[in-house]
């Protein structure tokens, strides 16, 4: 039996975050089933108009930007998770596109991020 040598490669993955807002998206007058597979609830009043989603790295920075939408507008908070940089938040189309624009505004101006254009469907 002849002996093989095997060499094994040794892959290192390394995430580096940049900081940035990679999406930033808001649905107008969404079908109320999106409501429900995303766990919010469509009979609640203020998650009729519009949802916006957001993703920001570092990850632990969609504590700040839940915040900020809260604070700057009359949205509401879907989700926010600390640990993949996702946020949804809920109200009228104006109330969404407020809090994103404050979002944008505060994390480019004050923190040096880089941002994207705010898109809808």
């Amino acid at each position: 039996m002849a002996q093989t040598d095997e060499i094994k490669q040794r892959i290192v993955q390394e995430l580096v975050p940049g900081r940035e807002i990679t999406l930033a998206h808001i649905i107008a007058n969404p079908d109320p089933v999106l409501y429900e597979k995303l766990g919010l609830d469509p009979r609640v009043e203020y998650s009729k108009s519009a949802i916006g989603v957001m993703t920001i790295t570092p990850a632990e920075t969609a504590i700040i930007i839940a915040d900020i939408a809260v604070k700057s507008s009359g949205a509401q908070l879907g989700f926010v998770d600390r640990f993949s940089g996702s946020l949804i938040i809920t109200g009228s189309v104006s109330e969404v596109e407020s809090a994103t624009n404050a979002i944008l505004n505060y994390v480019q101006g004050n923190l040096g991020y880089t941002v994207c254009k705010i898109t809808k469907t």
